[in-house]
């Protein structure tokens, strides 16, 4: 499979349909930056330099100070592929993003999202 195409869509358009997700099931924009910071390493200040340079998903996840070592911990089904089977350690990182998101939008706690 070809995955080019997400590898190359820019994070600072994807950055706000994250948050509307998030925002029409009653959650907020600081739980998608929490998600995100938890992650990616990602501060406040480090997040929004990534977003004002518009960078592809494949240097917003190069760029990353450092996945969070529960990561592993991020399983189940996400666009129709299991995360644990995706060999692409990228593709994978993308999909544990959008897992986290999708998480959040069907309302589980924080804590569980964070897996804490």
């Amino acid at each position: 499979m070809d995955n080019t195409k997400v590898y190359r869509m820019k994070f600072s358009s994807v950055y706000p349909l994250y948050i509307q997700k998030a925002e029409r099931k009653g959650r907020t924009k600081d739980e998608v930056d929490t998600i995100i910071y938890w992650l990616t390493g990602y501060n406040p200040k480090t997040l929004q330099a990534q977003i004002d340079k518009q960078v592809d998903f494949e240097t917003f996840f190069e760029k990353a100070p450092k996945l969070n070592e529960n990561a592993s911990k991020i399983t189940g089904v996400i666009c129709g592929y299991r995360i644990e089977e995706i060999e692409d350690p990228l593709m994978k990182k993308v999909r544990y993003l959008d897992k986290l998101i999708d998480e959040l939008a069907k309302g589980r706690a924080m804590d569980k999202i964070l897996r804490q």
